[in-house]
């Protein structure tokens, strides 16, 4: 047995007012349907609900039942109605975000107290991936954002550059050239080498591996990992040195020493999305981030491309 809202809503009126005239009102109904409706219910229901009298209604034992549950029911159709409406605008949901480390360091952790104050009601899933696995996991539909370094995305993935800045050198603090402000990079031609990882981020290893061969070497890398804090990490060990963003200075990692060298090319950071069939709320969280990263009013450097 279906039990129409609409003909509950008219009980519980009734129900309150124990006047079908007043109830009427309260509906914004004449009278005649109001009776005709209380009458559909009794009979879906097979049981008497109320009893009329000339002046006044009465619930039934079987109307005082119904009449709270009618509450219940209709509480809950009330907070299913908002709860789909709110996920139809973007208001509520899950939002799977994924970044690489060096995003700690460039703007990341600001964006995310943004979108919990304009999106309270909303789940933050955060993953640190490499650039390689978000790109995958955005095309495969698992990750709703990303925040990779730039990297080319396949069809069905769109990506736009949030910011570029240029690298700097990695040194171990008790490395004799720590103390330098500015250094030649082939003064690093005979160190041992420590790269972000080419099947990580290619893009990124090439970009490196070309500074240094611009320089007049070709360097020794002598290790290969998948995070650029762990990169940092090795150097502050003494396992070598690095080129890195320079967002990594800000990192606070003791044991080590950034300095400029000079250069041209630039570390760009990326925000990736799925190309098609985006949800209210991904559509949402691009808006925060273009006004975050203000690149509202056109395409940023780069622009957008898929």
């Amino acid at each position: 047995m279906d039990l129409d809202p609409r003909l509950l809503r008219y009980f519980v009126a009734v129900a309150e007012e124990r006047h079908f005239s007043r109830a009427a009102e309260r509906l914004h109904i004449s009278q005649p349907p109001l009776s005709y409706a209380i009458r559909q219910l009794e009979e879906n229901m097979g049981v008497r609900l109320l009893a009329r009298t000339s002046r006044h209604v009465e619930l039934t034992d079987a109307g005082q039942v119904l009449y709270r549950e009618a509450l219940t029911l209709l509480r809950q159709a009330d907070e299913v109605r908002t709860l789909v409406q709110r996920v139809d605008a973007g208001l509520r949901g899950r939002l799977r975000i994924g970044f690489v480390g060096s995003m700690l360091y460039r703007g990341l952790p600001a964006l995310l107290a943004d979108m919990r104050a304009e999106l309270p009601d909303v789940e933050h899933v955060l993953a640190e991936l490499n650039s390689h696995d978000q790109i995958q996991a955005v095309r495969r539909g698992e990750q709703d954002l990303g925040f990779i370094h730039a990297n080319p995305v396949p069809e069905g993935v769109m990506a736009r550059d949030l910011i570029a800045e240029p690298f700097k050198v990695c040194l171990p603090a008790s490395h004799p050239l720590a103390g330098r402000r500015r250094l030649r990079l082939a003064e690093l031609a005979h160190e041992d080498f420590i790269f972000f990882a080419r099947a990580a981020s290619p893009s990124y290893y090439e970009t490196v591996l070309s500074l240094c061969v611009g320089a007049g070497f070709m360097p020794e890398v002598r290790h290969e990992v998948r995070h650029w804090l762990s990169v940092a990490s090795l150097v502050s060990q003494g396992l070598g040195v690095s080129i890195v963003p320079a967002c990594l200075s800000r990192s606070g990692l003791a044991g080590t020493s950034f300095i400029d060298f000079e250069h041209t090319a630039r570390s760009v950071s990326q925000v990736i999305w799925p190309g098609a069939g985006a949800s209210p709320l991904q559509e949402k969280a691009m808006a925060l981030v273009a006004r975050h990263f203000g690149l509202e009013g056109g395409a940023p450097p780069g622009g957008d491309r898929a």
